[in-house]
């Protein structure tokens, strides 16, 4: 179904197009909205569940939020109050979208799971125990519970410790964690937009080309199951074609565009489903980064529950690729990125990155002995056969002609607009998905503020998400997140069994 000259244009069928679209929506009824889908199938690129790790961040159990200790041997935890705040965020929208009956069957798409962190070594043992110290200080975190006891971690998850050497472990817990599905959330969003008036989604459709006019934008369209292409025009533009954002924000030819280029990395996954095994582990367990490991290739142990079924997943490894997209994209997607704006920010990464680059070619040409030498650092006993290898989603590294020395954001997501903020696109990297309602948020508020002018526009809000005007981090605040927190949690069926 096409919506002839929308009032909004969103591109791409993952996360951020499905929170965004139906938060506009219930803002503002009568908004005509438009969605192109590339893809036969909603949701098939970085939000599918094979695709990305699932993991509801929320700043508990991933080290590369909290990487370093001061000179004092503190641990600064802000990065990791601030994602868990904005998860929060997260689950507040999603919650409240189960209670109004705009999607259903919560355990479809997101269940609790304990996060764990795990590391070896007296060294990384200190730093555990300082992190923990930091971050169960704060009310977010007086849950989590540490340990070097070996029987302890045993209980938490038995695959970690069975079998293990004399070497110091120690691991953090907090069972308020959660496994997410975003391609499940997403489709289920999509579909309750696709069903409002003056809405439309259309997949297996291909944006080719955007051209600025006097009043937003006019949008060349490419119907790949006619062989058609067509034109349609709106206001405002979003772009949230994970890797594939990129080069449309090219087309553009916004001002703001310029300098930004693309680093894609590929990921595989080890996967176990044998059930024996499975039923041994219940937890999102996180380690220590390797060397030269980008963001997203930091080593987890985890449990997905993918379409009802149970797995552990481990990974992800990363591996060499010049496509920004698994399965629409080219390999000639990132020397058709290079643009003479931005091939100095590409060289500098090449010149200053060469042990990330000699990394992914290691990653890439790996066996599976190797593989399997790096799961048995936190799985012992694990035997080859019990494991098969597939490909993970393409994540596109944002490079920017200014951050520091290398280029590449590692971490974070960046938000490009134009100065008339008449087009959003999103680039970036972890934590991504889980922070998806604060980032389309701060969209809502960037580009079209005028969604929320008037009392009713705030009350609703409110409702969609009760926090937004507020910050839960202040000593203060504790009782309100604690009353937020559990609405969110009985909402969306998160009680533990």
């Amino acid at each position: 179904m096409y919506i002839d000259h929308p009032d909004v244009i969103l591109i791409g069928s993952g996360i951020m197009s499905a929170n965004l679209g139906a938060m506009l929506k219930r803002l503002r009824p009568e908004l005509k909205i438009q969605l192109f889908e590339v893809s036969e199938e909603l949701a098939q690129e970085s939000s599918n569940a094979w695709n990305n790790a699932g993991t509801g961040h929320a700043g508990i159990c991933e080290l590369s939020y909290t990487p370093d200790r001061n000179p004092d041997g503190s641990v600064d935890v802000s990065n990791a109050i601030s994602i868990f705040e904005q998860f929060e965020q997260s689950r507040q929208f999603w919650g409240h979208a189960v209670a109004e009956g705009m999607i259903d069957s919560p355990h479809e798409f997101i269940n609790p799971v304990p996060h764990i962190s795990f590391v070896h070594g007296q060294e990384q043992v200190d730093f555990l125990k300082a992190r923990y110290e930091a971050m169960s200080s704060h009310h977010f975190f007086a849950d989590m519970e540490f340990s070097t006891d070996r029987d302890t971690i045993r209980q938490w998850a038995p695959l970690l410790v069975n079998g293990r050497d004399s070497t110091p472990i120690a691991a953090t817990r907090m069972t308020s964690g959660t496994d997410v599905n975003f391609g499940s959330l997403s489709r289920k969003l999509i579909q309750w937009l696709a069903d409002q008036e003056g809405c439309g989604v259309a997949t297996h459709h291909r944006v080719s080309d955007l051209h600025r006019t006097a009043h937003g934008w006019d949008v060349t369209v490419r119907d790949l199951t006619r062989k058609q292409t067509f034109k349609t025009s709106a206001k405002f533009v979003f772009i949230g074609a994970g890797g594939g954002s990129l080069p449309l924000l090219q087309k553009s030819g916004i001002p703001e565009s310029k300098g930004f280029g693309g680093f894609p990395i590929g990921g595989q996954w080890l996967v176990c489903d044998d059930p024996a095994i499975v039923a041994q582990h219940q937890a999102k367990v996180y380690g220590q980064a390797q060397d030269e490991a980008p963001t997203m290739a930091v080593p987890h142990l985890d449990t997905r529950v993918i379409d009802g079924k149970k797995a552990i997943l481990f990974g992800p490894f990363a591996a060499w690729t010049t496509r920004f997209l698994k399965d629409q994209g080219h390999i000639t997607d990132l020397p058709f990125s290079i643009r003479p704006d931005n091939i100095a920010s590409l060289l500098k990464v090449g010149a200053y990155n060469l042990p990330l680059v000699k990394y992914l070619v290691q990653q890439g040409l790996q066996s599976m002995a190797s593989r399997m030498k790096l799961l048995r650092t936190f799985y012992p006993e694990a035997q080859t056969n019990d494991w098969r290898l597939v490909d993970a989603g393409i994540r596109v590294q944002a490079i920017k002609r200014q951050d520091g020395e290398a280029g590449i954001v590692h971490y974070g997501t960046e938000i490009v607009t134009d100065k008339d903020n008449t087009i959003a696109a999103l680039l970036g990297a972890s934590p991504g998905a889980s922070v998806s309602v604060s980032l389309m948020l701060q969209v809502i508020q960037n580009c079209l503020p005028d969604l929320l002018e008037t009392p009713q526009a705030a009350n609703t809000m409110k409702q969609l998400i009760p926090s937004y005007d507020e910050s839960l981090q202040s000593p203060s605040a504790i009782q309100r997140f604690k009353q937020l927190h559990t609405t969110s949690e009985h909402q969306l069926q998160l009680q533990s069994s």
